[in-house]
């Protein structure tokens, strides 16, 4: 029954992200806006709406250790399962501006979630605070937008279109519609994924914390998932990194804004272990990015099966760990000792010996 629950709920948060974006979007041409600041907006707001309900959903329902696990996890997931399985479907392209901008404000956001959760708590002010911070970065790209070449307003403009006259969703009462019923599914989505995942963690015996990092994040970010690897399959590579970039930095600035408003005087309390792992793990991940789009400013297959080969690893510690099994010693010092500084001694080689593209 739990399954069919989580399932169920699963599904109406895919569907109702897709409506909301489809009735936003289609709104948001018919009063003349540009398909280029939809996209910017609507469209890549749209595909985080998944994470935003449940962390929502959890805190009114008195799971914060939910909500901010699904966040952590979310962004982990993205960049180590979502980047490494599209790499290894096709070698991933990274536009120059990610590198230089978009990456350093996602490692910015990751910073700023650690400092501001040190107290133990994150208040119903830094929740304001975080959601001022994407107002504003997202008023920067619709600035930034109007200096993008024609032939990055053209890839919008054949992204999202708007709807033919005459066409089912041309009418507003429809648009209406398509955004209340979108609304309605993530509501009842969050509601049930997050009932579900309550009774997954007290069946297996580990905490809601493990189910927001594994499961619930997971399951949130499978619209990152389908969106990414639809944009490879295309030829859109570069989609797909920015797709994950940009949900990475929304999750913190968005999901963890809204819900630390919506906890009120309670604050969001974060777990000793997540402060003293979890969210390490995410600016590792954040960081690791930067040397890996840099070469050859692209992300390569083996370096795709090496980002999932580390999502596996951290999935099997978090198992392991909730079980105090007793392999948890041996296989964390075989990765500390002997897994990871292999892998930072291979990236800085590819990087020296792999001349970094200009332009």
């Amino acid at each position: 029954m739990n399954i069919l629950l989580f399932l169920g709920g699963l599904f109406l948060l895919v569907m109702g992200a897709s409506l909301l974006v489809r009735g936003s979007s289609k709104l948001a041409l018919s009063f003349g806006i540009s398909p280029l600041v939809v996209g910017l907006t609507i469209v890549a707001l749209g595909t985080s709406a998944p994470e935003v309900a449940v962390s929502v959903g959890a805190v009114l329902d008195g799971k914060t250790d939910i909500a901010i696990g699904n966040v952590v996890g979310s962004n982990i997931f993205n960049v180590l399962f979502i980047l490494g399985i599209s790499a290894l479907i096709a070698p991933l392209v990274v536009n120059i501006q990610l590198i230089r901008q978009e990456v350093p404000i996602m490692i910015g956001a990751c910073f700023l979630l650690l400092a501001l959760g040190l107290d133990g708590q994150l208040s119903f002010f830094d929740g304001g605070f975080l959601f001022v911070l994407l107002v504003s970065y997202t008023v920067f790209l619709i600035v930034q937008s109007r200096r993008e070449t024609q032939l990055a307003k053209d890839e919008y403009a054949g992204e999202i279109k708007p709807s033919a006259p005459g066409a089912w969703d041309d009418r507003l009462l429809v648009q209406l519609l398509l955004i209340a019923a979108g609304l309605a599914a993530l509501v009842f989505g969050s509601e049930y994924l997050v009932q579900a995942s309550v009774s997954f963690a007290k069946a297996m015996g580990v905490s809601d914390l493990i189910i927001g990092l594994t499961i619930v994040a997971a399951g949130t970010s499978m619209p990152e998932v389908a969106t990414s690897i639809a944009a490879v399959i295309k030829g859109e590579r570069d989609i797909a990194v920015g797709n994950v970039v940009g949900s990475n930095t929304f999750n913190i600035l968005g999901c963890l804004g809204v819900s630390g408003l919506v906890s009120g005087d309670l604050g969001l309390d974060m777990a000793p272990s997540l402060l003293a792992f979890d969210i390490w793990v995410m600016v590792a991940v954040s960081f690791a990015c930067l040397p890996v789009f840099m070469t050859g400013r692209e992300i390569a297959r083996w370096e795709g099966g090496v980002f999932l080969g580390y999502y596996v690893a951290y999935v099997a510690y978090l198992i392991m760990a909730a079980q105090q099994h007793d392999a948890l010693p041996a296989f964390s010092g075989v990765m500390l000792s002997f897994v990871v500084p292999l892998t930072v001694v291979t990236l800085v080689v590819v990087l020296i010996r792999r001349p970094v593209k200009k332009g």
